[in-house]
């Protein structure tokens, strides 16, 4: 609907010598400093509910999925993210790399986050030390050789990690503050209700594109969230959107709320 109202606006807008040689502007006279604000003379010949359409600020969510990546599902799942335009993060188990490198460069080519599940998916929450920074450590360097330098956030497994394992951690971490419970539920209508009656902008959903029903459910859930006037971002742009610096060994339930490890 957005798209439609800004190409009509365009067309209102547009000068009469649109097909002329273009000239660049003299816009010193002009503070460029401020937010673009569209002008009244256009928006008082709208009616009232497309000039809301048009004024609202858009509400940011971001999509993630832990547990990949697998050949089938997700890149079924990207392909319905290209469709729609929206981004996700993907939480990847390291034993998943190998034969899945393809799907790896696909999503950091198109725009997705990349993060770190552990290599076998282990519960870290009293896991020896050495054994955390093994599972860490292993698969960042198996997703520096599929897809090159970066900065892989961790996922921990089950979303536990004790205290003192927190700080052997050297990126943000991300827990989740939507959870439809989808590996259990294995359900595309009751994963999609459960998600849309609980999210709010900001807010960080958890998903597994291990399973064709999530990848349906999350494929609905972007439609739905889309036309009620939601983006998908990834969790690095959420916290930028959001102005929040994350910081290492630190784990997240969104960027403005902090879980605590013990």
């Amino acid at each position: 609907m957005k798209k439609i109202i800004c190409m009509l606006l365009a067309v209102m807008l547009l000068p009469v010598s649109a097909c002329a040689q273009p000239v660049e502007p003299d816009l010193s006279a002009y503070d460029t400093s401020g937010k673009a604000e569209i002008p009244m003379e256009i928006l008082g010949g709208l009616d009232q509910a497309t000039r809301e359409d048009l004024l609202e600020e858009p509400k940011y969510v971001a999509l993630t999925f832990d547990d990949g990546p697998r050949a089938d599902t997700t890149g079924r799942l990207l392909d319905g993210l290209l469709e729609r335009g929206a981004a996700a993060t993907f939480f990847v188990i390291g034993e998943q790399v190998p034969c899945n490198e393809d799907l790896l460069r696909r999503m950091r080519a198109e725009g997705h986050q990349i993060g770190n599940h552990t290599y076998s998916h282990v519960r870290l929450l009293k896991a020896e030390k050495d054994m955390v920074v093994e599972e860490v450590h292993k698969t960042e360097v198996l997703l520096k050789e599929a897809v090159g330098e970066g900065d892989f956030w961790l996922r921990p497994p089950y979303g536990l990690i004790g205290c003192e394992r927190s700080k052997l951690i050297k990126t943000p971490m991300i827990y989740w503050s939507v959870d439809p419970q989808d590996w259990k539920l294995l359900d595309k209508g009751k994963v999609v209700d459960a998600v849309l009656a609980a999210v709010q902008p900001g807010d960080i959903i958890l998903l597994h594109d291990f399973y064709s029903t999530s990848v349906d459910a999350a494929l609905e859930i972007i439609d739905r969230l889309q036309a009620d006037g939601y983006a998908f971002v990834t969790v690095e742009e959420l916290f930028r959107i959001q102005g929040v610096e994350p910081q290492e060994g630190t784990l997240y339930a969104r960027p403005d709320r902090v879980r605590e490890v013990k």
